[in-house]
């Protein structure tokens, strides 16, 4: 693995004004998103003016460099389990059928609602005529975003995220977003950062795990790694996928307590992190509120994020 950040940004629509009520509205279908030219690639970014890095920030998009996200689901119902549908379509309109395997899986679903309280990290499993599906039961009404992340098979193209919006219905109240901190609980365990995440810069962000205050030094693999972060922007949901420095197996990384990540934020704003980690067979979910250009200098927790739901991991 490249200990180099991979990011794969792309803007979304922003959340629409709610009542007491969440009424559902038309989805956009596919072609419909924002059309920003600027899209992840594996090559360096461009140099900016002043010597720094600058780190692709386009994307927010349904479609790119000729591919479309089809989501066949646009609206479910809170706090009722249903099946999510949808399929990845080539520039002729046909369902493609073949993806290079990426941490142990050929396309990785995130689903966050717009406000960040709910985040969820699928694995949906696919037809062998290219359709994608997964269940999912989620808690609170409002706007949500799907995010499909691949790379397709057989052709010079790189990784890929598409993005679609996704209505759940019922009574809504917008969460406010988690003031800073340095530090979050989830189940017991403690896990706390060290590190900025800047704009224009590559940084180095450290994750420490702990539980019952004791360092966890028997973290273990999860699809490929000791830990994944996803940074999603607030307020439009722009979308970093940061891999970690190091894998298992490479002779230095070491399982935990410590996980680490070079990441480089698209633009000055607050960013919120979801650090998913695998301790004595449960993959679990940090979440910290993060944002660019300084250090997060407010040391306290969190609250314990919606995180994974059960079998949102399921293989």
């Amino acid at each position: 693995m490249n200990p180099a950040a991979k990011i794969t940004a792309f803007t979304a629509a922003l959340a629409a004004s709610f009542g007491a009520a969440y009424g559902v509205g038309a989805v956009a279908g596919p072609g419909a998103g924002t059309s920003d030219p600027s899209r992840h690639t594996e090559s360096a970014p461009p140099h900016a003016a002043d010597g720094r890095t600058d780190s692709p920030a386009g994307g927010l998009q349904i479609s790119e460099a000729g591919y479309t996200l089809d989501l066949r689901t646009p609206r479910v119902k809170a706090e009722q389990r249903s099946e999510l549908r949808f399929a990845i379509l080539d520039r002729s309109g046909r369902q493609v059928t073949a993806f290079q395997r990426e941490h142990d899986k050929e396309l990785h679903l995130i689903l966050a609602s717009h406000d960040l309280a709910t985040y969820r990290h699928l694995h949906p499993t696919r037809a062998a005529d290219g359709t994608w599906s997964t269940s999912v039961e989620l808690p609170a009404a409002g706007d949500y975003r799907v995010f499909a992340d691949f790379t397709p098979a057989g052709r010079n193209t790189a990784n890929l995220t598409l993005g679609a919006d996704l209505a759940v219905s019922g009574p809504y109240k917008a969460a406010e977003l988690p003031k800073p901190a340095l530090s979050a609980t989830v189940d017991g365990y403690t896990v706390s950062l060290n590190g900025a995440l800047r704009t224009g810069t590559p940084e180095r962000l450290v994750f420490t795990v702990r539980k019952d205050g004791r360092p966890v030094t028997g973290l273990q693999p999860h699809l490929g790694a000791y830990g994944h972060l996803v940074a999603l922007r607030a307020g439009d949901l722009a979308y970093l996928h940061v891999h970690p420095d190091g894998e298992p197996g490479d002779g230095s990384t070491k399982p935990g307590p410590e996980v680490s990540f070079t990441a480089t934020a698209p633009s000055s704003a607050t960013y919120r992190l979801f650090l998913d980690f695998k301790h004595n067979g449960t993959v679990r979910t940090a979440a910290f509120t993060v944002p660019s250009g300084a250090a997060a200098d407010t040391p306290s927790p969190t609250a314990p994020s919606e995180g994974h739901e059960s079998g949102g991991h399921g293989h």
